[in-house]
């Protein structure tokens, strides 16, 4: 955040012990890090106010319903084409067996026209 490597800390130590003394020192480092944690917890809060008047957790499940959408449509396109191949199938099956029945008609038709000049 601030950037800083281990030598600026080393001097920053070094300058509070001579400022503040080996007496006084581990109470400043103390409130210091009591002024660090309430400045970081002030900071959590507000971001979590200014995501909540934005909005955020209803766009993230707006995105995530989109989403399921998106992929239920896919389904149903996949489930269309599905079912018109299978129609088509049925269709040209369908096709398939009324040719063999008007085939089996004709020849049942020609051995009645025999058996009946065969008779006469």
């Amino acid at each position: 955040m601030f950037d800083i490597g281990f030598p600026e800390l080393v001097l920053i130590s070094i300058v509070a012990l001579l400022i503040l003394g080996p007496e006084r020192l581990p109470d400043a480092v103390r409130t210091m890090a009591l002024w660090v944690g309430r400045i970081r917890r002030s900071y959590a809060k507000l971001r979590n106010e200014i995501e909540n008047e934005i909005g955020a957790d209803e766009i993230r499940a707006q995105l995530r319903n989109e989403e399921i959408m998106k992929e239920l449509e896919e389904s149903r396109t996949i489930i269309k084409e599905t079912i018109q191949d299978t129609g088509n199938l049925v269709n040209s099956a369908g096709d398939d067996i009324q040719e063999e029945v008007d085939q089996l008609d004709k020849s049942l038709s020609n051995r009645k026209n025999v058996s009946q000049k065969k008779s006469e």
